[in-house]
């Protein structure tokens, strides 16, 4: 588990971030960025997932932002 504090306007702009982030980091052996979550600092128990939630046939996790529209897709 790796946490990174991150300063940001709102949650709308830390997400951006850490999708932006996660995506440049795919190709890290180990590293699952459908696993990546947003939190405030003082309410670190509340999350908010980055990418969808959803587990998919093969196991993978859907790899569309959050509350996205349209069919899943771990390839997104």
């Amino acid at each position: 588990m790796l946490h990174l504090p991150v300063t940001a306007a709102d949650q709308d702009q830390a997400l951006r971030f850490a999708y932006a982030l996660a995506r440049s980091l795919v190709l890290v052996p180990g590293l699952e960025v459908a696993g990546a979550t947003v939190s405030a600092e003082d309410a670190q128990h509340v999350r908010r997932w980055v990418f969808c939630d959803r587990i998919m046939a093969d196991r993978r996790r859907c790899l569309a932002r959050a509350d996205h529209d349209g069919p899943c897709d771990p390839d997104r």
